[in-house]
């Protein structure tokens, strides 16, 4: 290593984690990763602790020069306040030269009455304010999601694409992989200290055109199907559990509560600032194992 540069990437163990700490340890970084559980990422060694615990943070930033943070699906306003302020302390300790946070979705200028916003917001707050060199993304919401098991089966075995947003909404979807690259980017860029930015796709899709994008990649017909929030919340309840399908169906309450907002529409500012190309709808599809979610035909034969 020439740069003396040294990363931490929190979260790890989930799939925005992963997916900078791959990025990282591609480009020949030199990375740790530290997560509660999941499988440690080949590009990191991996430090297994809990966010609440100040101890197991202060050992994980030594040694740290900068620092990517994405917060677990938790929307306990007091334990995310904690988790916060213990990651703050622990990199203040630590001299950190940069840490980027990802607040994991695009947040209201006005408060709103839902903890999956207003968590994110104390988190941001509370690592701005920490004395670290701090650049936030707001990304808005990623095309990964319906790579899911609760959405990639019944787009591969039966041409539907459910998802929580009216038909004429129009959304900037982004890829875990621009997530990573602006990660990366936004931890060795100079001059970006105490910079905020919205972190968007490139290209803007309502539901059924995403699904004719989908549908034209794949050779099938797609259609979409708008879900309520509360059918969403249903549909993660089996692989979320209860109370985390409750806070995620919380950003689309309030969507259905402001339908003119456009806070998940296209912004060309990260992708300006950062110097990355966000990656076309078209080629995500076309490089995703979409086979994995076919079921077998009842016959046995092989489609």
């Amino acid at each position: 290593m020439t740069d003396q540069h040294r990363y931490l990437v929190l979260g790890s163990g989930g799939f925005q984690g992963a997916a900078v700490a791959g990025k990282l340890g591609a480009a020949g970084h030199e990375v740790r990763g530290f997560t509660r559980g999941g499988a440690p990422s080949a590009a990191t060694n991996t430090v297994y602790g809990d966010l609440a615990d100040p101890d197991a943070l202060r050992r994980a930033f030594e040694g740290i020069t900068h620092a990517s943070v994405v917060l677990p699906l938790v929307f306990d306003r007091q334990l995310v306040e904690t988790y916060a302020t213990n990651i703050a302390t622990a990199a203040r300790r630590a001299g950190l030269r940069r840490l980027v946070h990802n607040t994991n979705l695009p947040l209201p200028a006005e408060v709103t009455r839902h903890d999956v916003y207003e968590t994110r917001r104390i988190a941001e707050r509370i690592l701005r304010d920490s004395g670290v060199p701090v650049v936030v993304l707001r990304p808005t919401v990623y095309l990964d999601n319906i790579f899911s098991p609760w959405n990639g089966p019944e787009l591969v075995n039966h041409g539907v694409l459910s998802y929580p947003f009216a038909p004429d909404r129009k959304v900037a979807w982004l890829s875990h992989e621009d997530l990573a690259t602006a990660t990366v980017a936004a931890l060795t860029r100079e001059d970006l200290e105490h910079t905020v930015l919205p972190l968007t796709g490139g290209q803007e899709a309502t539901g059924p055109e995403l699904a004719g994008l989908l549908g034209a990649e794949l050779n099938e017909e797609v259609t979409f199907r708008p879900l309520t929030a509360t059918g969403f919340e249903a549909m993660l309840r089996g692989p979320l559990g209860a109370r985390t399908a409750a806070g995620v169906a919380g950003i689309y309450h309030w969507l259905d509560e402001h339908p003119d907002s456009e806070l998940f529409r296209a912004d060309p500012t990260a992708e300006r600032v950062l110097g990355f190309r966000p990656i076309p709808i078209a080629e995500w599809v076309r490089t995703r194992p979409w086979r994995i979610w076919r079921e077998p035909p009842e016959d046995g034969s092989r489609r």
